[in-house]
């Protein structure tokens, strides 16, 4: 009995802690133009820190590419943010996507927030963190906007403006 007992209380202290431990991340609200459908559960948020990069043409400014790391809650790095606009977490995973809806300016001082959908997720050597992913909403954006069009002229032509900004990404995959 007592045996018994012991081994009752065991599992009654574990499975509470396993339930916190598997919890996934609730579903932000966001406006209705990039809100991710039925059928989908957000399973990973990065609080990115970095850089949006214009290039200036001589007539205005136009995005070249972003370049920012993406952090979890605990501070640890899971992902860098790049190019295409592409994601790689730290197993090598890598997701590659395109707009999905049209932009939502929530703060006019920052970057849209937005909705996309991969045009390719595929695993890493080392895992396939990234590998499920059907949407990614960037969301709760700070700064990152394109300089004033004045600052882009024939003199400016050529230049790179890297401008700070941050933001959270939210990764969704289908809900099983």
């Amino acid at each position: 009995m007592k045996l018994l007992v012991t081994g009752l209380c065991a599992i009654a202290a574990v499975v509470p802690l396993s339930g916190v431990a598997t919890a996934a991340p609730t579903a932000p609200d966001v406006p209705g133009g990039i809100a991710v459908g039925e059928g989908y559960k957000p399973y990973l948020i990065g609080h990115a820190v970095g850089v949006q990069i214009y290039d200036c043409n001589g007539a205005g400014w136009s995005l070249r590419a972003p370049r920012a790391n993406l952090y979890g809650d605990n501070g640890q790095l899971i992902a860098a943010h790049f190019g295409g606009p592409s994601w790689q977490a730290k197993d090598g995973s890598k997701v590659i996507a395109r707009r999905a809806a049209d932009p939502v300016t929530v703060d006019p001082k920052a970057i849209p927030w937005l909705l996309l959908e991969p045009t390719s997720a595929t695993a890493g050597p080392d895992g396939d963190r990234l590998a499920g992913t059907k949407y990614i909403q960037r969301i709760n954006t700070t700064e990152g906007l394109a300089p004033a069009a004045s600052e882009c002229n024939s003199e400016t032509a050529g230049d790179q403006a890297e401008i700070p900004y941050t933001a959270d990404y939210v990764f969704w995959k289908t809900r099983s």
